[in-house]
Protein backbone atom coordinates (compact mmCIF):
# COMPACT_ATOMS: atom_id res chain seq x y z
CA UNK A 1 0.00 0.00 0.00
CA UNK A 2 1.48 3.25 -1.29
CA UNK A 3 2.35 5.84 1.29
CA UNK A 4 0.19 9.09 1.77
CA UNK A 5 1.37 12.86 2.05
CA UNK A 6 -1.64 15.36 2.57
CA UNK A 7 -0.44 19.14 2.18
CA UNK A 8 -3.08 21.10 3.65
CA UNK A 9 -4.15 24.55 5.49
CA UNK A 10 -6.56 26.05 8.12
CA UNK A 11 -7.08 28.38 5.25
CA UNK A 12 -7.41 28.85 1.74
CA UNK A 13 -4.09 31.15 -0.01
CA UNK A 14 -1.40 29.85 2.18
CA UNK A 15 0.82 28.80 -1.00
CA UNK A 16 -0.57 25.12 -0.42
CA UNK A 17 -1.11 24.23 -4.46
CA UNK A 18 2.33 25.69 -5.01
CA UNK A 19 4.02 23.81 -2.31
CA UNK A 20 2.47 20.89 -4.23
CA UNK A 21 3.95 21.43 -7.35
CA UNK A 22 7.34 22.48 -6.21
CA UNK A 23 7.55 18.97 -4.32
CA UNK A 24 5.72 17.13 -7.41
CA UNK A 25 8.82 18.50 -9.32
CA UNK A 26 11.09 16.61 -6.40
CA UNK A 27 9.50 13.61 -5.87
CA UNK A 28 10.61 10.69 -8.41
CA UNK A 29 8.07 8.05 -8.41
CA UNK A 30 4.17 9.06 -6.93
CA UNK A 31 1.37 9.42 -7.98
CA UNK A 32 -0.25 13.10 -7.76
CA UNK A 33 -4.05 13.90 -6.51
CA UNK A 34 -5.61 17.29 -5.83
CA UNK A 35 -8.68 16.72 -3.77
CA UNK A 36 -9.80 20.37 -3.54
CA UNK A 37 -12.54 19.09 -5.56
CA UNK A 38 -14.67 22.24 -4.88
CA UNK A 39 -12.12 24.89 -6.46
CA UNK A 40 -8.91 22.26 -8.08
CA UNK A 41 -6.44 24.17 -9.19
CA UNK A 42 -3.27 22.26 -9.01
CA UNK A 43 -4.18 21.12 -12.88
CA UNK A 44 -3.39 24.75 -13.82
CA UNK A 45 0.20 24.57 -12.63
CA UNK A 46 0.82 20.62 -14.20
CA UNK A 47 -1.15 21.36 -17.55
CA UNK A 48 -2.05 17.75 -17.53
CA UNK A 49 -3.01 15.23 -20.37
CA UNK A 50 -6.31 13.66 -19.96
CA UNK A 51 -6.02 10.02 -20.29
CA UNK A 52 -9.69 9.15 -18.82
CA UNK A 53 -12.67 11.41 -18.02
CA UNK A 54 -15.73 10.16 -15.81
CA UNK A 55 -18.56 11.48 -14.29
CA UNK A 56 -19.59 11.49 -10.87
CA UNK A 57 -22.74 10.43 -9.43
CA UNK A 58 -24.26 10.94 -6.14
CA UNK A 59 -27.56 10.67 -5.10
CA UNK A 60 -30.54 11.10 -7.30
CA UNK A 61 -32.90 14.22 -9.64
CA UNK A 62 -36.62 13.80 -10.05
CA UNK A 63 -37.56 14.57 -14.29
CA UNK A 64 -41.08 15.51 -15.01
CA UNK A 65 -41.99 13.36 -18.09
CA UNK A 66 -44.69 15.92 -19.93
CA UNK A 67 -46.22 13.58 -21.76
CA UNK A 68 -48.10 11.38 -18.62
CA UNK A 69 -47.99 15.22 -16.08
CA UNK A 70 -51.24 16.08 -15.62
CA UNK A 71 -50.28 18.82 -13.40
CA UNK A 72 -52.89 17.78 -10.59
CA UNK A 73 -50.49 19.94 -8.04
CA UNK A 74 -49.69 17.02 -6.25
CA UNK A 75 -46.05 17.06 -6.58
CA UNK A 76 -45.66 20.75 -5.94
CA UNK A 77 -47.88 20.44 -2.81
CA UNK A 78 -45.77 17.45 -1.10
CA UNK A 79 -42.17 19.28 -2.16
CA UNK A 80 -40.84 20.89 0.92
CA UNK A 81 -37.74 22.46 -0.98
CA UNK A 82 -40.55 24.16 -3.80
CA UNK A 83 -38.25 23.14 -6.01
CA UNK A 84 -41.23 22.28 -8.78
CA UNK A 85 -42.18 25.78 -10.05
CA UNK A 86 -45.77 26.78 -11.62
CA UNK A 87 -44.51 24.94 -15.06
CA UNK A 88 -43.65 21.88 -13.31
CA UNK A 89 -40.53 22.23 -14.15
CA UNK A 90 -37.73 20.94 -11.39
CA UNK A 91 -35.07 23.56 -10.14
CA UNK A 92 -32.07 21.20 -9.96
CA UNK A 93 -30.39 24.02 -7.36
CA UNK A 94 -33.15 23.65 -4.71
CA UNK A 95 -34.07 19.99 -5.40
CA UNK A 96 -32.79 18.05 -2.48
CA UNK A 97 -33.54 14.92 -4.21
CA UNK A 98 -35.59 13.12 -1.73
CA UNK A 99 -37.87 11.29 -3.58
CA UNK A 100 -40.83 12.32 -2.34
CA UNK A 101 -42.28 13.61 -5.94
CA UNK A 102 -41.66 10.68 -7.79
CA UNK A 103 -42.79 7.97 -5.05
CA UNK A 104 -45.97 10.02 -4.75
CA UNK A 105 -46.91 10.60 -8.07
CA UNK A 106 -50.31 9.21 -9.56
CA UNK A 107 -49.63 9.17 -12.53
CA UNK A 108 -45.88 7.84 -12.49
CA UNK A 109 -45.15 10.68 -14.70
CA UNK A 110 -42.17 11.62 -12.55
CA UNK A 111 -38.51 9.47 -13.10
CA UNK A 112 -35.91 9.39 -10.29
CA UNK A 113 -32.66 9.33 -11.98
CA UNK A 114 -28.85 9.23 -11.28
CA UNK A 115 -28.09 12.72 -10.43
CA UNK A 116 -24.30 14.07 -11.90
CA UNK A 117 -22.56 15.88 -9.59
CA UNK A 118 -19.14 16.46 -11.23
CA UNK A 119 -16.46 14.63 -12.97
CA UNK A 120 -12.82 13.11 -12.32
CA UNK A 121 -9.94 13.00 -14.22
CA UNK A 122 -7.23 10.27 -14.49
CA UNK A 123 -3.98 11.76 -16.47
CA UNK A 124 -0.44 12.20 -17.25
CA UNK A 125 1.81 15.44 -16.25
CA UNK A 126 5.47 15.97 -17.13
CA UNK A 127 5.74 15.02 -13.71
CA UNK A 128 3.85 11.47 -13.36
CA UNK A 129 0.10 10.03 -12.76
CA UNK A 130 -1.93 13.07 -11.73
CA UNK A 131 -5.58 12.80 -10.96
CA UNK A 132 -8.19 15.33 -10.26
CA UNK A 133 -12.32 16.50 -9.89
CA UNK A 134 -14.70 19.18 -10.43
CA UNK A 135 -17.44 19.26 -8.42
CA UNK A 136 -20.32 20.69 -10.56
CA UNK A 137 -21.41 24.62 -8.70
CA UNK A 138 -23.81 24.11 -5.90
CA UNK A 139 -23.65 19.97 -5.77
CA UNK A 140 -22.93 18.32 -2.31
CA UNK A 141 -21.03 15.22 -1.23
CA UNK A 142 -17.45 16.65 -1.80
CA UNK A 143 -16.44 14.08 0.76
CA UNK A 144 -17.43 11.31 -1.73
CA UNK A 145 -15.43 12.06 -4.62
CA UNK A 146 -12.78 12.97 -2.07
CA UNK A 147 -12.81 9.50 -1.22
CA UNK A 148 -13.46 8.30 -4.61
CA UNK A 149 -10.01 10.36 -6.17
CA UNK A 150 -8.30 8.72 -3.40
CA UNK A 151 -9.31 5.03 -3.94
CA UNK A 152 -8.46 5.15 -7.61
CA UNK A 153 -5.07 7.11 -6.63
CA UNK A 154 -4.39 4.20 -4.86
CA UNK A 155 -5.17 1.61 -7.63
CA UNK A 156 -3.15 3.34 -9.95
CA UNK A 157 -0.29 3.89 -7.63
CA UNK A 158 -0.66 -0.44 -6.92
CA UNK A 159 -0.96 -1.00 -10.79
CA UNK A 160 2.17 1.46 -11.70
CA UNK A 161 4.21 -0.37 -8.77
CA UNK A 162 4.15 3.58 -6.94
CA UNK A 163 4.93 3.87 -3.25
CA UNK A 164 3.95 7.12 -2.89
CA UNK A 165 0.71 9.37 -3.12
CA UNK A 166 1.62 13.50 -2.86
CA UNK A 167 -2.12 14.96 -2.28
CA UNK A 168 -2.69 18.44 -2.40
CA UNK A 169 -5.89 18.87 -0.18
CA UNK A 170 -8.52 20.99 0.17
CA UNK A 171 -8.54 24.38 2.88
CA UNK A 172 -10.31 24.34 6.05
CA UNK A 173 -11.67 21.64 8.53
CA UNK A 174 -14.72 20.64 6.78
CA UNK A 175 -16.09 17.44 4.74
CA UNK A 176 -12.96 17.38 2.10
CA UNK A 177 -10.42 17.65 4.09
CA UNK A 178 -11.64 15.00 6.58
CA UNK A 179 -11.96 12.69 3.69
CA UNK A 180 -8.79 13.73 2.16
CA UNK A 181 -6.63 12.91 5.31
CA UNK A 182 -7.73 9.59 6.63
CA UNK A 183 -5.73 6.58 6.44
CA UNK A 184 -2.62 9.04 5.47
CA UNK A 185 0.20 8.48 6.53
CA UNK A 186 1.35 12.11 7.20
CA UNK A 187 0.00 15.53 6.80
CA UNK A 188 1.76 18.77 6.14
CA UNK A 189 0.05 21.57 7.58
CA UNK A 190 1.00 25.25 5.21
CA UNK A 191 0.59 28.29 7.61
CA UNK A 192 1.57 31.88 7.37
CA UNK A 193 2.14 33.78 10.03
CA UNK A 194 -1.28 35.68 10.08
CA UNK A 195 -3.73 36.14 13.11
CA UNK A 196 -6.13 34.18 10.45
CA UNK A 197 -3.24 31.49 10.11
CA UNK A 198 -2.53 30.94 13.74
CA UNK A 199 -6.14 30.71 14.17
CA UNK A 200 -6.93 28.06 11.45
CA UNK A 201 -3.23 26.10 12.01
CA UNK A 202 -4.62 25.59 15.65
CA UNK A 203 -7.69 23.75 14.34
CA UNK A 204 -6.20 21.86 11.70
CA UNK A 205 -3.43 20.33 14.12
CA UNK A 206 -6.51 19.33 16.53
CA UNK A 207 -8.27 18.05 13.79
CA UNK A 208 -5.07 15.54 12.32
CA UNK A 209 -4.57 14.79 15.97
CA UNK A 210 -8.14 13.43 16.08
CA UNK A 211 -7.89 11.73 13.22
CA UNK A 212 -4.15 9.91 14.22
CA UNK A 213 -2.36 11.63 11.36
CA UNK A 214 0.86 12.89 12.34
CA UNK A 215 0.73 16.89 11.71
CA UNK A 216 3.72 18.34 10.53
CA UNK A 217 4.42 22.08 9.61
CA UNK A 218 5.45 24.67 7.28
CA UNK A 219 5.54 28.11 7.17
CA UNK A 220 4.69 29.58 4.02
CA UNK A 221 5.90 33.86 3.69
CA UNK A 222 8.00 33.56 6.95
CA UNK A 223 9.69 36.50 7.59
CA UNK A 224 6.20 38.90 6.59
CA UNK A 225 5.61 39.03 10.50
CA UNK A 226 8.28 37.49 12.68
CA UNK A 227 6.76 37.76 15.80
CA UNK A 228 4.01 35.09 14.48
CA UNK A 229 6.45 33.17 13.35
CA UNK A 230 7.72 32.61 16.93
CA UNK A 231 3.78 31.88 18.00
CA UNK A 232 3.04 29.39 15.31
CA UNK A 233 6.31 27.65 16.05
CA UNK A 234 5.49 27.72 20.05
CA UNK A 235 1.93 26.67 19.13
CA UNK A 236 3.33 23.60 16.96
CA UNK A 237 5.72 22.00 20.00
CA UNK A 238 2.66 22.38 22.46
CA UNK A 239 0.59 20.43 20.16
CA UNK A 240 2.90 17.81 18.99
CA UNK A 241 3.32 19.37 15.37
CA UNK A 242 6.29 18.70 14.31
CA UNK A 243 8.55 22.24 13.03
CA UNK A 244 9.63 20.54 9.11
CA UNK A 245 10.48 24.28 7.73
CA UNK A 246 9.65 27.16 6.38
CA UNK A 247 9.51 29.57 3.36
CA UNK A 248 10.26 33.49 2.60
CA UNK A 249 7.87 35.53 1.20
CA UNK A 250 9.10 35.60 -2.14
CA UNK A 251 7.41 36.73 -5.28
CA UNK A 252 9.27 34.13 -7.59
CA UNK A 253 6.25 31.86 -6.54
CA UNK A 254 4.05 34.18 -8.58
CA UNK A 255 6.29 34.69 -11.61
CA UNK A 256 6.33 31.03 -12.20
CA UNK A 257 3.11 30.43 -12.17
CA UNK A 258 2.60 33.25 -14.62
CA UNK A 259 4.69 31.16 -16.36
CA UNK A 260 2.76 28.12 -15.99
CA UNK A 261 5.88 26.35 -14.04
CA UNK A 262 6.37 25.28 -10.10
CA UNK A 263 9.08 27.25 -8.58
CA UNK A 264 11.34 24.52 -8.92
CA UNK A 265 11.58 24.78 -12.38
CA UNK A 266 11.55 28.17 -12.97
CA UNK A 267 14.20 29.19 -10.34
CA UNK A 268 15.90 26.33 -8.99
CA UNK A 269 18.66 28.45 -7.36
CA UNK A 270 16.05 30.91 -5.57
CA UNK A 271 16.43 30.68 -1.82
CA UNK A 272 12.28 29.15 -1.80
CA UNK A 273 13.69 26.29 -3.69
CA UNK A 274 16.60 25.99 -1.85
CA UNK A 275 14.40 25.76 1.39
CA UNK A 276 11.70 23.52 -0.24
CA UNK A 277 15.18 20.91 -0.98
CA UNK A 278 15.57 20.66 2.46
CA UNK A 279 12.31 20.81 3.09
CA UNK A 280 11.70 17.53 1.05
CA UNK A 281 14.71 16.23 2.55
CA UNK A 282 13.43 16.49 6.09
CA UNK A 283 9.97 14.75 5.17
CA UNK A 284 11.59 12.19 3.17
CA UNK A 285 13.12 11.32 6.15
CA UNK A 286 10.48 11.44 8.53
CA UNK A 287 7.87 9.22 5.74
Amino acid sequence: MASELVVISGKGGTGKTSIVGALSHLISDKIIVDTDVDASDLHLLLSPKILEEHEFISGHEPVILRDRCTECGLCRELCKWDAIDEDFSVDTISCEGCGVCHYFCPENAIDFVDRICGRWFISETRFGPFLYAHLDPGEENSGKLVTLLRQKAGEVAKEKGVDFIITDGPPGIGCPVIASIGGAKAVLIVTEPTISGIHDFERIVELSHHFRVPPLLCINKSDINLKNRERIIEISKRKGAEFIGEIPFDMTFTDAMVNGKTIMEYAPDSASSLEIKRIWERLSSYL
